[in-house]
């Protein structure tokens, strides 16, 4: 069939050429018939024009007529479904509903599918699922397959499911999506206000909720003081996604500048059922509170989105979980026959002071315990020097140490890291059957999900706060009280993270500092823990100089830092927020294969959510992360697209809410 219509086609092409040819010979010969020639030439032109319509139902009735034997061969006229024969890419055949229903009783044969079906691959309609497509309002799925190869023939059949695929779409659109939103901090917010003034805060976040949801077609109920569930179908999720959540924004403009009102969201999205859904918003609540709050964490199959958490972690000043936790955890302890105590990579002063304070909770139970550290490449090698000389070299081990003394009844506590990949030692990890973790960090993807006791507190300045509070609620005698330089580790801790007491402090980091000053925590000792060399020193300004201004983030990549000089990098990040116009530090070093960044902010930027781009996370205003296997030049690469990113998030969620951009938006 292919071979006939090209021998058509020549044909045609060659009868047209020789008259093009005949006319222009006679025209040069004979220049008076132009005119006549040219009058002939419109003539026949309107003619083929008027007949064209006719000549291609003749083609049609000759090429799908029931005599032909290439069509009775294939039986393919009394089917009831659309049937068309393709040569190549050309229509040459289709039986009489295709003709009623798809063409509208038009003929379309030698025009090539794509004038009829635009977009329409052969190669996807000869998939098992077909290829969709639509036509004049209905839809169809086109199967397709090879007839003859030799000759290119190709059968595809239109299968029309027009009412399905809409049904489909109402389906996937009225999915049910589960929100579940709490206030932050309900209580202290309420907790300075006159009745007056407690009943309408109460009644405009209730409005305001109200408002939100009734632009959909779902309701909201009040489940607890400060908690409220919605359920909201999917077509109305994806506005309040594309919105970015700019109910937090609102949130915060309650109350008039008196109250801070933020708001934690969890959403669940695409579950199966709707207790499915309900889990998913639960559990994508927890990572917004474990972050901080006020963002929304919306839980898909595919993991977790974060919309917000531009603001501090609001403090709680509430101790009544610390002394449950206090008391759960010497239970721990008691039923134990060991205890294990691990912190992060490349420990600092916060991790050690926290796990010299659980040390100190393990000696008052009277149970035989240890820190599982590797010195050399811990950044508070000052403070495990001293803790050696004053007696407790024992209580330092290396996680080779440790591994053949695991028992089913070991108990490991964690402190200052809540993921598997940043532990010091991940087959100590594996091998305990009970673990405990105690951390400050905002909550990432990926957290150890099998702990017995969960003590996560983003709003604390530091794990050592939250140790300084556990160890006022351990019973204890005059004998087992914290020692004064036990009080030093964990104060040291406390200064560590909060600069200094500059940063990230509450009124809850003030009572655990006199609380360590009381045990005999001395200042100044504190200070020598963060003494450096002069090398050391001079390191951390060589950093420093090569740092470059980026979207108002220094930013410094190098390569070349000794091993023993890791300590140089967060405080080179620390410095350079000295300078002005820098809101933001990334500093960046390659060391033993791979990379490795600590970022500072002072709140303006939130280099958490940055630090996340590169698989790490953090604070607020502290962050790191580790690349592996990779170079200074091409971390420098990765962080400066992670800062067009924030930077480019930063500015739409401005835009949404109306308020002024940065300088660094221009």
């Amino acid at each position: 069939m292919k071979k006939i219509l090209q021998g058509v086609d020549i044909l045609l092409m060659g009868l047209i050429s020789i008259s093009i040819l005949l006319a222009v010979a006679l025209v040069i010969t004979m220049p008076v018939m132009l005119v006549p020639v040219l009058l002939l030439m419109v003539l026949v032109s309107i003619a083929i024009w008027l007949n064209a319509r006719r000549i291609r139902r003749m083609i049609a009735k000759v090429l799908r007529s029931p005599n032909n034997e290439e069509a009775t061969q294939y039986g393919m006229m009394t089917l009831p479904i659309p049937v068309v024969i393709l040569s190549g890419k050309n229509i040459i055949w289709y039986n009489d509903i295709f003709r009623k229903e798809v063409l509208n009783d038009n003929d379309v044969c030698l025009q090539p599918i794509n004038k009829i079906f635009p977009g329409m691959d052969l190669q996807k309609c000869a998939g098992t699922s077909g290829q969709d497509m639509e036509r004049e309002g209905k839809r169809y799925t086109v199967f397709g397959s090879m007839a003859r190869e030799k000759e290119s023939l190709y059968v595809a059949y239109f299968v029309e499911n027009t009412q399905l695929k809409r049904k489909a779409v109402e389906y996937e659109a009225s999915r049910p999506s589960c929100m579940i939103i709490e206030v932050d901090t309900y209580d202290e917010i309420l907790r300075e206000l006159k009745e007056s003034e407690r009943a309408t805060l109460i009644g405009e976040i209730n409005r305001l909720l109200e408002d939100f949801v009734v632009k959909t077609n779902g309701f909201l109920n009040r489940v607890s003081a400060s908690r409220y569930i919605a359920m909201v179908e999917e077509r109305h999720m994806k506005e309040i996604v594309n919105t970015r959540f700019d109910l937090l924004d609102k949130a915060r403009q309650i109350g008039d500048g008196k109250v801070a009102v933020t708001l934690s969201i969890g959403v669940g999205r695409g579950g199966k059922t709707l207790m499915d859904c309900q889990k998913m918003a639960a559990q994508a609540l927890d990572m917004a509170l474990g972050r901080g709050g006020d963002q929304a964490a919306v839980k898909t199959n595919e993991g977790f989105t974060f919309y917000g958490g531009v603001s501090r972690s609001v403090e709680k000043r509430s101790k009544v979980r610390s002394r449950i936790v206090a008391a759960a955890l010497t239970d721990l302890v008691h039923q134990s026959d060991s205890v294990l105590i691990m912190g992060h990579k490349a420990s600092d002063l916060d991790a050690i002071g926290a796990a010299v304070g659980v040390l100190r909770i393990c000696r008052i139970c009277q149970k035989p315990a240890a820190i599982v550290v590797k010195k050399r490449e811990s950044l508070a090698e000052n403070l495990i020097d001293e803790m050696i000389q004053a007696g407790y070299e024992d209580d330092f081990l290396l996680p080779e140490q440790v591994l053949d003394s695991i028992t089913p009844q070991t108990l490991l506590i964690i402190v200052d890291t809540h993921l598997p990949y940043l532990l010091e030692s991940r087959e100590v990890y594996q091998a305990c059957k009970n673990v405990v973790v105690i951390d400050h960090h905002r909550k990432c993807v990926g957290f150890i999900d099998n702990a017995v006791i969960t003590y996560h507190e983003p709003y604390a300045s530091s794990t050592c706060e939250l140790m300084s509070e556990i160890l006022q609620y351990v019973p204890t005698e005059d004998k087992d009280k914290l020692t004064p330089l036990e009080a030093q580790a964990l104060l040291a801790g406390i200064t560590l993270d909060t600069r200094t007491f500059a940063l990230h402090t509450g009124v809850r980091t003030f009572e655990a500092a006199a609380y360590l000053r009381r045990m005999g925590a001395e200042t100044q000792e504190v200070k020598k823990l963060f003494s450096s060399s002069f090398a050391a020193y001079e390191w951390k300004s060589r950093l420093v100089t090569e740092a470059g201004l980026y979207l108002g983030c220094a930013v410094v990549a190098t390569s070349g830092l000794p091993a023993e000089m890791a300590v140089v990098v967060p405080q080179a990040a620390n410095d350079l927020l000295g300078i002005d116009g820098v809101q933001a530090s990334f500093v960046a070093v390659e060391m033993n294969g791979q990379v490795n960044i600590s970022a500072r902010s002072l709140g303006e930027v939130n280099v958490q959510l940055i630090m996340e781009q590169l698989g790490g996370g953090g604070h607020l205003t502290m962050a790191g992360g580790q690349l592996k296997n990779d170079t200074a030049e091409h971390a420098r690469e990765l962080i400066l697209a992670a800062i067009t990113q924030y930077r480019e998030n930063e500015k739409k969620e401005r835009q949404s809410t109306g308020t002024k951009p940065n300088k660094q938006d221009a």
